[in-house]
C-alpha cells in the first residue's frame, strides 16, 4: 500500500508544528512492538554477521556496503521461518524496522579497522590492543549518535529530505508487511495482503538465502581449510587436498614452467610482477552487481591504467626499480611508485564534488541560528514523548566529545587542544555529510576526513596520529550520524518512535565493535610476528586492504612534503589532480550521466587487478541480465533478474565472505596454520 507522505507544497508552506502534528494523527503507530528484546537479540546477532561480511569485504574493496534492505530482506525470512514453526508469533512491521536499525549500526562499524586506525598501526608499525580499538570505536559512534539526533527534527520532520537509500528500505518493509495497519493514533485499518505482495516479499528472501548458498559452495569447494579439514582430518585422504583453483590460470603457468615456456610479459616484465594474476573472487562479482555498471567500468580504467600502462612503462624506463632480490609485485609497486597519482585523482575528485555545490553545504547550515518561533515551541509539545529529547545530545556530545579527546591524547599522543580543535570540525563536516546523505543517499566521508587529515597534519607533521586518527574520528562521526538518520526516515516513514530507533543504534554499535574487533586478530594478525614490519602481516594477497593503503599514503605525504617521491611519480600526481577535478566537472554538468567516476578511477588504481575484474564481471552480468527482462514485467525473468537484484547480489556478497570467514577460522584454531 501507499505510504502517506506529503507534498511538495505541503513540505514547503507547512511548519514544522504542522507536519508534526500530520504525522502523529496519520502515519505515527502508537504503541505498536517496535525495539522489543527479541527485536533487539536479532538485530544484535544480524548486525554482528553484517559487521563481519563487511569487514571482510572492506579488507578486499576499502569500502563498506550499505546493508538496510540486506538486513530487512534477512530479518523478514528468519522471522517467517520462525512463525511458521510456531515458535514465535509473527513480527510487526516496526519490530522488522527495529532489527534493521540495530543491524545496520553494526554493519557500518567496520570502517575504521580498513582506514584510519589499520593505517595508524601500519605507519607506527605497532599493533593496537584490542580493547583500544573496541572503546574508541564504540566512543566515536555514538558521538556520531549523539550529533545525529539534534539533526533529525530538521532534515527529516521539517525539510522532508527524501534519504533515498533510507526511503528504499521502507518501500521494501511496506510491500513485505501489507497487513500491517497503516498508521495513526487511532490505529487505522488493516490491509489485507495480496497473495503477489505476499509472493513479493518471499521471492526476495528465497532469492537472497539462494544465492547465499551457491557462493558459499563455491567458497567452500575453493577454500583451502575447509577441504583439508573435510580430505585430510575427516575423510583420512592422504595428500595435498584437492580444491577449485584461486587462479583461474594457474595451470597456464605450471605448464609454462614444465615446457619451459616464455611467461606473458609487459614491455618486459612477467605479469604476475604487475599484480596481473586474475582469480576465482566470487565476493568481488557479487559486490559488482552492487555497484554497477558505471563503478565498475571506472574501477578498469584505472586499473589498466596502472598496472597495464604506468607500472610496466616505470619499470621499463628505471623508475621504479625491484627489490633486492629482484622481484616486483602489486604491493612493492604501489609503496614505490603506482598508489600517488590514485590517491591525487580521488582526493582532487570527491573535493571537486563536494565544494562544486555551495548551496549543499550553506544549506546545511540554514536556519540553525534562526529564532525559535511560537509553533517551534509548541511542536516540541507535540512529539515530547515520542522524540529523543535534545537535552540528551546537550549533555551528551560535551561527555563523550572530552572522553574522545581524553582518549586519543592518552592513547595516540595527540595533543589535548588539537584534539579539542577537531571537535567543532567534525560537528561542522558531519552535518555537511547528513545533509549530503538527504539528499543524494551518498555521504561524503572520504573527501570530509581528507579535510580533517590535511588541516591537522598541517599543524602537526610529526605525530602521524594527529591527521589519521583525527580524520578517522570526522569519518566514524560523520558515516554514524548520517546512517543513522537514514536509519530513522522509513521509521518516520512507518510511524516509529524515534527514541527507540536511537536506542537501537546504540545497540548496533556495540554490537558491530564485539564483532569487528574480535574478527580483526585472527582474520588479518593470526601469526603476527613483532620482529617483523607490520604492514606486509596486515596486507596479504588475500586482504589487500586498499583503504588502509589510500589513508597511508595521504599521512605518508604529509609527513615527508612529498619529498622522498620520485620526480616522475609528481608528475603523474599533478596530472591526476588535474583530471580528477575535469572528470569530477564532467560528471556535474551532465548531471551524473559522464560515464566515468574520478574516485572509482583512483580506488582502480590500488584494488587488486583480480578484484576489479571480479567486480566488472559482476557488474556486468547482473546488467545483462536486468536489460533481457527489463521489457517482461510479470515474468519469473523480470521477477528474479530485475526485482530481486539487489537481494541476489548481497546474497553473494554475504555467503562467500561468511564462508571466508569461516576458512580463516578453521585454518587459525582448528588447523594451527
Amino acid at each position: 500500500m501507499a505510504l502517506p507522505q506529503l507534498n511538495d507544497e505541503q513540505i514547503r508552506t507547512w511548519s514544522r508544528a504542522e507536519k508534526d502534528r500530520w504525522w502523529l494523527e496519520k502515519v505515527y503507530r502508537g504503541d505498536m512492538p517496535q525495539l522489543t528484546l527479541r527485536a533487539a537479540a536479532t538485530g544484535f546477532v544480524l548486525g554482528g554477521v553484517l559487521s563481519a561480511t563487511n569487514l571482510y569485504i572492506g579488507a578486499k574493496t576499502g569500502w563498506s556496503l550499505g546493508v538496510g534492505v540486506t538486513s530487512v530482506i534477512l530479518a523478514y525470512a528468519m522471522f517467517r521461518a520462525a512463525v511458521k514453526a510456531r515458535l514465535v508469533d509473527d513480527f510487526t512491521i516496526l519490530e522488522n524496522n527495529a532489527v534493521q536499525s540495530v543491524a545496520t549500526a553494526a554493519g557500518y562499524m567496520t570502517a575504521p579497522l580498513i582506514s584510519s586506525l589499520t593505517a595508524f598501526m601500519v605507519m607506527t608499525d605497532q599493533v593496537l590492543p584490542w580493547y583500544q580499538i573496541f572503546l574508541w570505536n564504540v566512543v566515536t559512534s555514538i558521538l556520531g549518535v549523539l550529533v545525529a539526533f539534534p539533526m533529525k527534527r530538521r532534515f527529516i520532520n521539517d525539510e522532508q529530505q527524501p534519504f533515498p537509500e533510507g526511503r528504499a528500505c521502507a518501500v521494501v518493509l511496506d510491500s513485505l508487511y501489507p497487513e500491517a495497519p497503516a498508521g495513526g493514533v487511532g490505529g487505522a485499518q488493516a490491509v489485507v495482503a495480496s497473495e503477489a505482495q505476499k509472493a513479493e516479499g518471499a521471492l526476495k528472501a528465497k532469492a537472497l538465502f539462494g544465492a547465499a548458498g551457491v557462493a558459499g559452495l563455491i567458497e567452500f569447494l575453493k577454500l583451502e581449510a575447509y577441504q583439508t579439514l573435510l580430505q585430510n582430518k575427516l575423510l583420512g585422504l592422504a595428500g595435498a587436498p584437492k580444491h577449485l583453483p584461486e587462479k583461474l590460470f594457474g595451470w597456464y603457468y605450471d605448464m609454462a614452467e614444465t615446457r619451459g615456456w616464455k611467461p606473458p610479459t609487459l614491455l618486459g616484465t612477467d605479469i604476475r610482477q604487475l599484480g596481473i594474476s586474475p582469480g576465482l573472487d566470487i565476493t568481488m562479482f557479487g559486490a559488482g552487481g552492487l555497484t554497477g555498471t558505471k563503478t565498475a567500468n571506472s574501477l578498469v580504467v584505472g586499473c589498466l591504467i596502472n598496472y597495464f600502462l604506468l607500472a610496466p612503462w616505470m619499470i621499463s624506463i628505471g623508475e621504479i626499480a625491484p627489490k633486492a632480490d629482484g622481484t616486483f609485485g602489486r604491493a612493492y609497486l604501489l609503496n614505490t611508485w603506482c598508489l600517488w597519482w590514485g590517491v591525487a585523482i580521488m582526493v582532487t575528485g570527491s573535493l571537486t564534488g563536494l565544494f562544486a555545490k555551495p548551496e549543499l553545504i550553506l544549506s546545511s547550515f540554514r536556519g540553525l541560528f534562526a529564532k525559535k518561533s511560537a509553533a517551534t515551541v509548541k511542536e516540541h509539545d507535540v512529539l515530547a514523548d515520542i522524540e529523543l529529547p535534545n537535552k540528551v545530545s546537550y549533555i551528551g556530545v560535551p561527555i563523550f566529545a572530552a572522553l574522545s579527546v581524553f582518549l586519543n591524547w592518552l592513547w595516540f599522543d595527540i595533543n589535548p587542544w588539537l584534539g579539542l580543535l577537531a571537535v567543532p570540525l567534525i560537528i561542522v563536516l558531519t552535518l555537511i555529510a547528513a545533509n549530503a546523505t538527504g539528499l543524494t543517499s551518498t555521504t561524503p566521508t572520504g573527501s570530509l576526513s581528507k579535510i580533517t587529515q590535511f588541516t591537522f597534519g598541517a599543524l602537526d607533521r610529526a605525530n602521524p596520529a594527529t591527521n589519521l586518527i583525527t580524520a578517522g574520528m570526522t569519518s566514524e562521526v560523520a558515516s554514524n550520524a548520517s546512517n543513522l538518520l537514514m536509519d530513522i526516515k522509513p521509521g518516520y516513514m512507518l510511524g516509529a518512535k524515534p527514541r527507540q530507533q536511537a536506542w537501537g543504534h546504540v545497540i548496533g554499535v556495540v554490537s558491530g565493535g564485539i564483532a569487528s574487533t574480535l574478527l580483526f586478530f585472527p582474520l588479518f594478525l593470526p601469526h603476527h610476528d613483532p620482529t617483523q614490519p607490520l604492514g606486509p602481516q596486515l596486507m596479504t594477497e588475500k586482504f589487500p586492504m586498499p583503504g588502509v593503503d589510500i589513508w597511508r599514503g595521504v599521512a605518508q605525504l604529509i609527513a615527508d612534503g612529498g619529498h622522498s617521491l620520485a620526480g616522475s611519480a609528481i608528475v603523474a600526481m599533478s596530472f591526476a589532480a588535474l583530471a580528477g577535478v575535469l572528470l569530477e566537472v564532467a560528471r556535474l554538468k551532465t548531471k551524473n550521466k559522464f560515464p566515468l567516476s574520478a574516485v572509482a578511477i583512483g580506488l582502480g588504481a590500488v584494488l587488486p587487478v583480480d578484484s576489479t575484474l571480479m567486480m566488472f564481471a559482476g557488474a556486468h552480468f547482473f546488467a545483462w541480465l536486468e536489460r533481457r527482462y527489463k521489457s517482461a514485467p510479470g515474468s519469473a525473468g523480470h521477477s528474479l533478474w530485475v526485482e530481486s537484484q539487489e537481494p541476489i547480489a548481497a546474497g553473494i556478497v554475504a555467503g562467500a565472505a561468511l564462508m571466508g570467514i569461516g576458512d580463516q577460522l578453521i585454518s587459525v584454531f582448528v588447523l594451527g596454520s
